[in-house]
């Protein structure tokens, strides 16, 4: 394991970040920072600390999510509901760079932690504010979670089968993509401060169903122009730039997924299937024959072993793949040779598995140093060394309860 106390390393080496975040969507902005090398201090209440230590499965009575969520952080404890826990709050808030925020504003406010209060103790940093309905709607103080931010996105209305129901994704889709979606304006953010003089700070202020309505780039201007509402298409594509997209059951029972989204590339499939080119040789010939092509490739897959499948479309340079599990990625080479799964110690679990940093830098890479911190343990290293607290004054914060 590395020792982070060796020295700054990383894209965002020297960066301090202080996060009043739990659970999923702003710690995970905090960990793509932290993982290329900023200092993230995760602040939790004393005792149970962050909802997220005890969410997922367990082993031997460990929770194990949180050893990814929390990893490369710094834990601390500290109770803002009193007056002298808020203190100290200002006091980090004073010495970061960037503060995350997940509660609600009402409560923001009370604490000293929206946007006028941190720019008021630290007129340069830069708050990134994930809430539920966002900061400036009538609905700013409503409770909200990544499921309903994905509802609302537009991208759970289209996903499923047209004869089904709406299907969220089996991960926590909404608040995962407002993380990243935090992450990448916090350097945005840090870009402008690193070229302005005179740079004021800067107020990131995101809501949970922004990120995915987004992501769905035509859904507003198809709407808006074309008066349609694109429903679900199963594994297909509402708005497809793809005249071959589905996912195909081989005869061993192995999902195989095919996408072919050029004319060339359709034209490989249609010679692969014996069909006559000559039917598929405009782009709008393809996507008239869609549902012709899409019936001769399952049938095709359908009749033959996964594995001759694969190697046969590769050869006729057809993109597809199986559809993978966690037991296929663990083993998959690709994976390893991209050093994407990496084994750390866990002072409770010993050697455990988990993704690398991703995305990669070849020239100043991330890194893991250390899994999810137990409670607190860095209420010396950050209070004392970097706030610098006095002994007696920690003392007295303990005995009160406020760390």
């Amino acid at each position: 394991m590395v020792d982070a106390s060796n020295g700054a390393w990383g894209q965002l080496k020297g960066l301090k970040v202080v996060e009043f975040a739990h659970v999923v969507a702003g710690p995970l902005a905090g960990s793509m920072l932290a993982d290329q090398g900023a200092d993230v201090v995760h602040v939790e209440p004393p005792g149970e600390g962050d909802a997220a230590r005890a969410m997922g499965p367990t082993r031997h009575g460990v929770p194990l999510w949180f050893k990814v969520a929390g990893r490369n952080k710094r834990s601390v404890t500290l109770d803002l509901r009193q007056e002298r826990g808020r203190e100290v709050a200002a006091r980090l808030v004073a010495w970061a760079d960037v503060v995350i925020v997940t509660l609600r504003a009402n409560r923001l406010r009370r604490w000293g932690l929206d946007w006028e209060s941190v720019h008021a103790i630290n007129p340069t940093a830069i708050l990134l504010q994930i809430s539920g309905f966002g900061a400036t709607s009538t609905l700013a103080d409503a409770p909200g979670f990544g499921k309903m931010g994905e509802a609302r996105s537009g991208v759970v209305a289209l996903t499923g089968f047209p004869d089904g129901p709406p299907v969220h994704t089996g991960f926590s889709h909404g608040d995962s993509i407002a993380g990243l979606m935090g992450a990448y304006a916090i350097t945005a953010a840090l870009y402008r401060r690193a070229n302005q003089p005179d740079f004021a700070g800067e107020w990131v202020d995101l809501a949970l169903f922004e990120p995915l309505f987004r992501l769905i780039e035509w859904q507003v201007i198809v709407h808006d122009q074309l008066g349609t509402v694109p429903g679900r298409s199963g594994n297909q594509l509402a708005v497809a730039p793809a005249a071959v997209i589905n996912t195909y059951r081989s005869r061993d029972d192995q999902w195989i997924t095919g996408t072919s989204a050029t004319r060339r590339s359709v034209l490989n499939v249609v010679r692969l299937l014996g069909l006559a080119e000559r039917d598929f040789a405009t782009t709008a010939q393809q996507h008239a024959g869609r549902e012709r092509l899409d019936d001769a490739l399952r049938a095709w897959v359908g009749a033959r072993e996964a594995a001759v499948c694969l190697k046969v479309l590769a050869d006729a340079e057809v993109v597809a793949s199986k559809v993978f599990t966690i037991a296929d990625i663990a083993d998959d080479p690709i994976y390893d040779e991209r050093g994407d799964i990496i084994t750390i110690d866990d002072a409770q679990l010993g050697p455990v598995r988990m993704q690398g940093v991703i995305p990669q830098f070849r020239v100043e890479p991330g890194q893991v140093w250390r899994t999810g911190p137990e409670l607190g343990a860095d209420n010396d290293l950050v209070y004392r060394g970097w706030l610098g607290l006095e002994a007696e004054e920690l003392l007295v914060l303990r005995e009160q309860g406020v760390i």
